[in-house]
């Protein structure tokens, strides 16, 4: 089963990817995050719920089921799906894609701090190539061009940084206390379901609320498939996480890099400079510098 590891990244890294450009599609109409939110959280659970229905497999009520939905539906939506809708609609996808690869290197410091991973010369090396790549998108390097159409976007690469920082949180929770006795399908069902719920007063109250038009059109159907893509994918990467442990999990981002980079080219006609890809090789070397070990062994 361990073998498989490596494939399963890369499914999830390309399936990933794409909801980078759909979600800029979905948030072109000027809608804000938590009317978005909303409307992604409700397809969530109803994809996720009609999966649990037909494996008859349902999501747990008690109080450690009830705190691992609230813990990911904070740290895995809420959060840092809000920063991103804000940040997706100042800033080029593809950017967007490269961001999601600070979550192993918030990771696995984090991981060390918490004595949930052993130092490895190999593998901090390879994180450090991807830290280097994200660099090379921050700031302008020579004759390789700036990754940032406007300087003025670098105001909100702090913004876009949040959602990763709780991204590693959440693979870092899941790494050390499991899915509460679920599989990964009830597990985000019902995550999702919380979710929803918190949600629901926060869209209201700010006014970010809104109907979707039907039939819908180009924005909402992006949202829908981004929401449905996301559904499948998250649960994969939770089961992932707590298996392979939340190190090898978040390497993810360094094929949603590459891949989400890729559809903003075909869907969105986005152009990169040199730099752009210069840093996905060396995000994509530093992925490959990362080995899975099993959850037993990232939880001594």
């Amino acid at each position: 089963m361990r073998g498989l590891y490596p494939l399963l990244l890369l499914l999830m890294g390309l399936a990933w990817g794409l909801t980078q450009p759909l979600g800029k599609i979905a948030a072109s109409t000027g809608h804000q995050p938590f009317g978005l939110i909303f409307w992604q959280l409700l397809i969530c659970t109803l994809v996720l719920g009609g999966l649990c229905a037909m494996r008859g497999e349902w999501p747990r009520r008690d109080g450690r089921a009830l705190r691992f939905y609230l813990v990911v539906a904070l740290c895995g939506t809420l959060v840092p799906n809000y920063t991103f809708y804000l940040s997706i609609a100042r800033l080029p996808s593809g950017i967007m894609s490269v961001i999601v690869a600070a979550i192993p290197m918030l990771t696995f410091p984090i991981a060390l701090l918490l004595g949930m991973d052993r130092f490895s010369g190999l593998r901090f090396l390879g994180l450090c190539l991807g830290l280097a790549g994200v660099l090379l998108i921050a700031f302008p390097a020579g004759g390789l061009g700036a990754a940032l159409p406007d300087p003025a976007m670098v105001a909100f690469l702090p913004v876009a940084l949040i959602g990763p920082l709780f991204y590693a949180a959440e693979s870092l929770y899941v790494a050390r206390g499991g899915m509460a006795g679920m599989g990964a399908i009830p597990a985000m069902a019902g995550a999702s379901a919380v979710g929803l719920v918190l949600c629901l007063p926060m869209a209201l109250l700010s006014g970010q609320f809104f109907a979707l038009p039907l039939p819908p059109g180009r924005p909402e159907w992006a949202l829908i498939a981004s929401s449905a893509i996301h559904a499948l994918v998250y649960a994969l990467y939770i089961w992932l996480a707590a298996r392979a442990g939340a190190v090898f999990a978040g390497q993810v981002s360094y094929i949603i890099t590459l891949t989400g980079v890729i559809w903003a080219m075909i869907l969105l006609g986005e152009q990169p400079a040199a730099a752009v890809w210069v840093a996905a090789a060396l995000m994509i070397c530093g992925m490959f510098m990362v080995r899975a070990r099993p959850a037993a062994e990232m939880n001594r």
